[in-house]
């Protein structure tokens, strides 16, 4: 027994020693590159901004490290410092570009080692960081994310402070050998001449301020060559729907449109698709701030959905993307994790109405029937009908007062939006509307009497699902209730059955919160939910849906850890239009080109060595 055990503990140490001479794992080299970046980007910039940096307790690790002994090579140090520290994130993320500009910048730092600071161990260790990227080049093999411009304004903005920042610590670096007493103004000045390349009133003796003008000439370089290399690379088209990819969708719709009532929200123009091997199952997705966002269940044949995800997953291995779905249904939710090892979190739940059970009658419809016929004795009628029966006149005078009619310049919606009205594209679509003539000596509006609107896309033959309301505030209380009662009402004429309303997050939590007997968690978590909803509609939204006495139906948020949620959630508000990033409109491109798919979609399928990495 005690031989065996020892036997045991023999072949245990020789495993762990071979373990640490092979070093990490390979799929782990992105995050060890991506860290050391940062710390020696970190040291770099302590080294060139802080002259006393290589006399301190650091002295033996700055050695080793890219650094400064005269002027020039102080803003060398600071420049690749600063460089190192914006590829960080993208080593981390596997991509190609970072890979390469690291690639590139490291013989630089060899260079400066050897000729400024003779340091040879320092180049020593450059160099096997550099041997060591170029021996895993293939863990480098994300794809580019989609472009945009606010981009370019971005790096301006959040580079420049950085740059004012360290352009006041590298004057202060210096305090004995600044010529008199110089002012807050001074400084800032002298810090802004300097990003410029120019001379600021400020003087120093012992040649400092050579060290000092480079300095701050290399950070107003960088940051302007920076800007100008995000604002005018060539264009890396994003994800885009296709006719011919709508041309399919519709057709997956056709068949399997009745199974998922966010299905036709898969049309949406800022989507892009991937498709099963056999063509018989597609998910949607936009990508936001790096994250895989595919809304609803997978479009078409549900044996098919695997064949899909598989892509979708590929797609997100391919570009490094954090891969998520929001809204999905239960049986989404189960083909989704079982496919792909991802965990699931309910997020709220879907009212669905059924047209033939609708009434008003009865005490639970007391308050929405009582606000209807206020309204109606008020002089409002409602009209109902399917988008192509609307004359073009009146279509057009509906899409200008719904966009007139809009809270924010952003069109919100993602997973539940179609974001358009077209009488050809989505003739099946249902709009209702509130009118009311003008009354005797009261001017009329630039919309007619129209005072509100409903539309309403399809879900497949016999259901709709609500994409947008809007009103005109001056019209009186209540008319969303109206015209969804009005609509339910007039289901069966156009051959509807359920509808489909707003969407309630985390409604089940608001529900059993309120309960009697609920426990100090349920209540503390339902009182934070109430207290958010001053800013985003949690509660009136699920108090609104529960006024029709309708179904619940849960929809659920897929994600990979736990960790991804809050980078996850911001993405949510930025699609749902909650938090825009957008360029200010003076500084937007003009006309947008012609979407196109992925660029590494039209050289065949992604190789394999691209698509065996963990996001």
């Amino acid at each position: 027994m005690s031989e065996k055990q020892d036997g045991d503990k023999s072949d245990v140490v020789p495993g762990r020693a071979r373990r640490l001479l092979r070093g990490p794992r390979p799929e782990a080299i992105p995050t060890v590159v991506g860290t050391a970046c940062t710390l020696i980007g970190l040291l770099n910039l302590a080294s060139g901004v802080f002259p006393g940096f290589r006399h301190s307790r650091f002295r033996a690790l700055a050695e080793v490290l890219p650094g400064a002994v005269n002027p020039l090579a102080a803003a060398g140090s600071i420049v690749v410092g600063l460089l190192l520290l914006m590829l960080a994130h993208g080593l981390k993320r596997r991509k190609r570009r970072a890979w390469a500009a690291a690639v590139a910048l490291l013989p630089v730092g060899v260079a400066g080692q050897l000729l400024y600071r003779h340091s040879v161990c320092g180049a020593v260790l450059s160099l096997a960081l550099l041997a060591l990227m170029v021996w895993h080049r293939k863990e480098f093999a994300a794809l580019p994310d989609p472009r945009s411009r606010w981009r370019a304004l971005a790096n301006f903005v959040l580079l420049g402070g950085v740059g004012l920042g360290l352009g006041f610590l590298i004057v202060d670096a210096h305090p004995s050998k600044i010529v008199g007493n110089p002012s807050f103004r001074d400084q800032l000045e002298h810090v802004l001449w300097g990003l410029f390349g120019f001379e600021g009133p400020i003087r120093y003796t012992d040649g400092a301020d050579y060290t000092v003008g480079y300095s701050l000439g290399a950070l107003g370089l960088l940051t302007v060559a920076t800007t100008a290399y995000l604002a005018f690379r060539p264009e890396h088209p994003a994800a885009r729907l296709t006719p011919q990819d709508e041309e399919r969708l519709r057709a997956l719709l056709a068949q399997h449109g009745g199974r998922d009532s966010l299905g036709y929200f898969a049309l949406r123009h800022d989507k892009g698709v991937v498709f099963s091997p056999s063509g018989k199952a597609a998910v949607c997705y936009r990508v936001v701030s790096g994250v895989m966002l595919a809304s609803g269940d997978p479009i078409g044949d549900v044996e098919a959905w695997p064949g899909a995800i598989e892509r979708f997953m590929e797609e997100a291995r391919a570009h490094s993307w954090t891969p998520a779905v929001v809204g999905c249904s239960e049986t989404g939710g189960h083909v989704w994790t079982r496919e792909t090892g991802l965990d699931a979190l309910e997020l709220g739940d879907e009212a669905i109405a059924d047209v033939p059970a609708f009434t008003l009658s009865g005490r639970s419809m007391r308050n929405v029937r009582q606000m209807v016929k206020r309204i109606e004795r008020n002089g409002y009628e409602t009209r109902v009908r399917r988008v192509r029966d609307l004359e073009p006149e009146e279509l057009e005078r509906v899409q200008r007062a719904a966009n007139a009619w809009r809270d924010t310049e952003t069109e919100r919606g993602f997973s539940m939006a179609l974001g358009r009205i077209d009488a050809e594209r989505d003739g099946d679509a249902v709009i209702a509307t509130a009118h009311k003539a003008p009354e005797e000596g009261e001017a009329p509006t630039p919309y007619g009497d129209l005072k509100a609107m409903q539309h309403f896309v399809p879900w497949g033959e016999d259901g709709i699902s609500l994409e947008l309301m809007r009103r005109d505030r001056s019209a009186d209380p209540g008319m969303n209730e109206l015209l969804i009662v009005a609509t339910l009402q007039a289901g069966t004429g156009l051959g509807i059955k359920q509808v489909s309303l707003n969407f309630a997050m985390f409604r089940s939590a608001l529900a059993r919160g309120e309960k009697l007997g609920a426990g100090p968690v349920l209540r503390g978590w339902r009182g934070l939910l109430i207290f958010l909803s001053r800013w985003f509609q949690i509660e009136s939204l699920y108090k609104f849906n529960a006024k029709f006495q309708p179904r619940w139906e849960p929809r659920f948020v897929v994600f990979r850890n736990s960790r991804d949620l809050p980078r996850i959630g911001f993405a949510m508000m930025q699609a749902e239009g909650f938090v825009s990033l957008a360029l200010p409109r003076l500084l937007r491109r003009g006309k947008a080109a012609e979407p196109k798919p992925c660029a590494h979609l039209d050289a065949g399928p992604v190789r394999q060595h691209e698509v065996e990495r963990v996001a």
